[in-house]
């Protein structure tokens, strides 16, 4: 009996441990979700904001006369390299700090495998060019402005995923995508409170930012569709396709330099008008990345969509209160309202058994 009676307390603690356990790792998924929501959303508005900042502020130097202002082709190969050096030191961690292992493993995955490296030449001159247009899109319209256009690469991502991947859309999400591009268009609605002088000229800039911003949404909607193909494909890690990434990346972010920039290059050097916003903003593009990837594996879509909700609320309010580069109108309150919902509208999962009857009637 007495043995019996210790089995069982040895068999119940062993329970109470293990859902002990279970607990604790649960917790810490929840609590890498959320930390992971709100790098994202401080990511997104403050990469958005400082960069709008870092080009329109006033120029001066110390003694108060007129610097060149930074050249953004530079500050994209920056931000490769960044990103590079970044995904190699997580290879560095992942192969438990030794050197030997994460230099087997680099020229394993990337110059044994010549074919599947060149693949990620496609993507990667896409996301150099997007990041140049996010630049051109920025010195030309507020970052609230930008933020709410720039969800339209949902609609490019869906359509890309429908083409190239397979992917059906239920009737919910198409008409999700229909509410963003009627928010999109509110949002571009031209207010009636300028003279003649400035609409010509506000509308010769919103139309540049608003050209760089639909090549970007394209751009990056074919590119993250061809990358997630290539992953699904393949057995190289998600790290090691952004090193490959960031060595195409900075091949063609220096070309784009050579090209459009040389000029000014060598009468001012590369680093011309870099500063600490500058670096900031670098910083902060380099490390996008990283922080999506974290917000992929830990939190759900509705999560993703409260965290672009956020990010455009806070962009129109730091534009509005710090910036002075931007006034809400009750068209663009309308437009973002419609722009948010069909983010949530987009991520939201209905279940498979409705799924299910609605294919059969189709």
């Amino acid at each position: 009996m007495e043995k019996i009676v210790l089995a069982t307390k040895i068999k119940l603690g062993y329970l109470n441990q293990k859902m002990k356990s279970k607990s604790q790792n649960l917790n810490s998924d929840k609590f890498v979700k959320y930390l992971s929501l709100v790098l994202l959303i401080l990511q997104t508005s403050s990469l958005v904001l400082v960069m709008r900042y870092s080009r329109t502020a006033a120029l001066s130097n110390e003694n108060g006369k007129q610097s060149q202002r930074y050249l953004s082709s530079t500050a994209v190969v920056c931000a490769e390299i960044m990103k590079l050096i970044t995904c190699i030191i997580i290879i560095w961690f992942q192969s438990g700090f030794s050197f030997k292992l994460t230099k087997n493993n680099l020229i394993e995955e990337i110059i044994n495998k010549p074919v599947e490296t060149l693949k990620l030449l496609i993507p990667a001159g896409l996301y150099t060019l997007q990041n140049n247009l996010l630049y051109i899109a920025l010195s030309n319209l507020d970052a609230a402005t930008y933020q709410v256009t720039y969800q339209l690469k949902i609609l490019t991502t869906a359509l890309f995923s429908v083409v190239m991947l397979g992917k059906k859309l239920d009737s919910l999400k198409w008409i999700s995508l229909v509410i963003l591009m009627a928010g999109v268009s509110l949002v571009q609605w031209p207010s009636d409170t300028s003279s003649k002088k400035n609409m010509d000229k506000n509308f010769n800039e919103k139309f540049i930012g608003l050209l760089a911003v639909l090549f970007a949404c394209f751009s990056s909607g074919f590119a993250g569709v061809y990358f997630e193909k290539l992953l699904k494909g393949s057995s190289t890690g998600v790290w090691m396709r952004n090193i490959q990434l960031g060595f195409f990346g900075t091949i063609i972010g220096y070309i784009s330099v050579y090209v459009y920039d040389y000029k000014a290059v060598v009468e001012n050097g590369f680093f011309q008008g870099y500063n600490s916003i500058v670096w900031s903003v670098i910083g902060l593009q380099a490390l996008g990345g990283l922080v999506i990837a974290a917000v992929i594996k830990y939190a759900d879509n509705i999560l993703k969509g409260f965290a672009t909700s956020i990010s455009i609320i806070l962009s129109s309010i730091f534009s509005y209160f710090i910036l002075k580069d931007f006034v809400p109108t009750g068209m663009f309150l309308f437009g973002s309202a419609f722009v948010i919902l069909a983010t949530f509208m987009y991520g939201f999962e209905r279940p498979q058994s409705i799924k299910e009857k609605e294919n059969q009637t189709v």
